[in-house]
């Protein structure tokens, strides 16, 4: 059997590229879409947005959940990458407000789609699945920002106090704050320092 030529290959591998590239077009109108309309966006929506077909969209993603649990996994990705841990090591006041203000950045971006895929979770297992992963790694990164504080915590009230601390910053809090009760970015960022402060025990001393 004769071994492909260059451009064979090279013909090949362009179609794997522009198919890869169309994927994250149709991820990505799904996302734009979300955003402006907080629905969940019809195929035909979808297609029209990243400028394909709805034949397109199938032949890459078999069925709407499919597609779902993309989207999800592109904005899991991307808030990983936006949510790099910073200040770990400063003072008290610093990594509480450097928490604060990451996660209200987080919630302003990823709030329409989170409502939207933690409403359409019931079916999917694994969407469900990557729902509970962003709520672990919103504890994993309290861990590790409040670590003087939650590591003299004997259990459970270590646990209890993590848990509170992931739900004060839980989406939909940031959302009543923004939403219900008209508060600015600064604002509810404000009300989450004040409870972080009440929540923590305190700082340990520098020996």
């Amino acid at each position: 059997m004769n071994a492909p030529d260059s451009s064979e290959m090279i013909r090949v591998d362009g179609r794997r590229l522009r198919s890869e590239r169309t994927r994250q077009l149709i991820i990505e109108a799904y996302m734009a879409l979300v955003r402006e309309s907080a629905q969940v966006p019809t195929a035909v929506q979808i297609a029209e947005r990243a400028g394909y077909s709805v034949r397109s969209v199938f032949e890459r993603f078999p069925d709407m959940q499919a597609l779902r649990v993309a989207v999800t996994d592109h904005a899991i990705a991307e808030a990983r990458n936006q949510s790099a841990l910073r200040d770990v090591d400063a003072d008290r006041p610093t990594r509480i407000r450097s928490h604060v203000e990451s996660r209200g950045r987080a919630c302003e971006r990823w709030l329409p789609l989170w409502r939207v895929l933690s409403s359409h979770n019931e079916d999917s297992p694994e969407l469900q699945k990557r729902i509970r992963l962003a709520r672990e790694l919103v504890r994993m990164r309290l861990e590790l920002m409040f670590q003087p504080e939650l590591g003299k915590q004997a259990e459970p009230l270590r646990r209890r106090t993590l848990v509170a601390l992931e739900l004060l910053t839980d989406f939909e809090n940031w959302g009543r704050m923004r939403e219900l009760y008209g508060l600015s970015f600064d604002q509810a960022a404000a009300v989450w320092i004040r409870t972080f402060e009440r929540l923590l025990p305190p700082t340990p001393a520098v020996s």
